[in-house]
């Protein structure tokens, strides 16, 4: 199946200056993309030109099958798009907003009516389809404005920071009903930079560095690749040299280490060791066992939480274009 975005050696210059530079990446249809990267990365102006706005200076994009360059109407169609800023009308109320941007989408006036209740319900601001926009919190406007970009049902969402400036719980409900979004069939691709959003609920990651695309994939492949060594956390009550030697016998296993002050050892019996190692989940599960059938007498056993952050700072170094 073919991806229902692809991007291939994508170059923009403004003058001397490289904001995308020969990238090239491929989302799925039904994925929650996050395309993470630091201020000035290139993601805006990616994604501006992936909703037709903005020309490349080379290189090709096509969005549901249709170049963003030689059939940017049919692009437009198939997209719903929330830039970072978006302006609403203070003086509308919240039905008045939906229904206008529904005429726009030539939908006709019987129709808006089911659409604009069944959108209202979505997001849920059914209850405030007669307040002014302006008298909604920064939250809810923001939820308007996604149900703005459902309102011609386009295949693709293309959402740029969806959750900036929001308190905690708006940024969940964003979170919530972005997943929604997926579980009814669209394609989601929003940028972001904040991480927990993106471990939360994206399928697929493609960080962007200084123009480029550094890394790109599932975030558990992406933690493998770039952090291939697991570390496992083993606390015992004694034997630590028989344990020792029996973990650094396990292929897979690169270095062992006490952690811990001595003292805390010496007082408490609970010794902690540091495991390095580079195996499946069902091998990690081996390690605890061969332990346990050697008599070591273990009371803790984790792994360290390998999150985006690390993933992140891994894949980039800071440069910015």
């Amino acid at each position: 199946m073919a991806p229902i975005i692809e991007i291939k050696n994508l170059v923009k210059r403004y003058g001397k200056l490289t904001a995308v530079n020969d990238m090239s990446l491929q989302v799925e249809a039904g994925a929650i993309f996050g395309f993470v990267g630091p201020n000035g990365a290139g993601k805006t102006t990616t994604m501006r030109i992936l909703t037709t706005l903005m020309s490349p200076t080379s290189g090709e994009a096509h969005v549901a099958g249709h170049s963003v360059s030689k059939d940017p109407r049919s692009v437009r169609k198939a997209i719903g798009y929330m830039p970072d800023f978006f302006g609403v009308y203070d003086d509308m109320t919240v039905w008045e907003y939906l229904d206008f941007f529904g005429a726009c989408y030539e939908i006709p006036e019987a129709q808006r009516q089911s659409v604009n209740r069944d959108l209202l319900e979505l997001v849920d601001l059914a209850h405030r389809k007669d307040d002014r926009v302006e008298g909604l919190s920064r939250g809810m406007k923001q939820r308007l404005a996604l149900a703005r970009t459902l309102a011609h049902d386009p295949q693709v969402l293309i959402l740029d920071e969806p959750a900036s400036g929001l308190d905690p719980r708006a940024r969940i409900e964003i979170r919530e009903l972005l997943v929604e979004l997926a579980r009814m069939g669209k394609t989601i691709f929003f940028s972001t930079h904040i991480l927990a959003d993106v471990a939360e609920i994206c399928t697929h990651v493609g960080i962007v560095e200084a123009g480029r695309l550094v890394a790109m994939g599932k975030l558990e492949e992406m933690q493998r690749m770039l952090m291939p060594h697991r570390r496992i956390h083993v606390n015992l009550l004694g034997k630590v040299e028989e344990a020792t030697a029996a973990l650094m016998a396990v292929d897979g296993v690169t270095n062992v280490e006490n952690e811990g002050p001595e003292e805390e050892a010496a007082s408490t019996g609970h010794h902690k060791l540091v495991v390095e190692y580079n195996g499946s989940d069902t091998e990690v599960s081996a390690i605890l066992a061969k332990l346990i059938s050697l008599g070591i007498p273990v009371f803790h056993f984790s792994e360290d939480v390998r999150d985006m952050e690390e993933v992140f700072m891994r894949a980039t170094q800071g440069i910015v274009s």
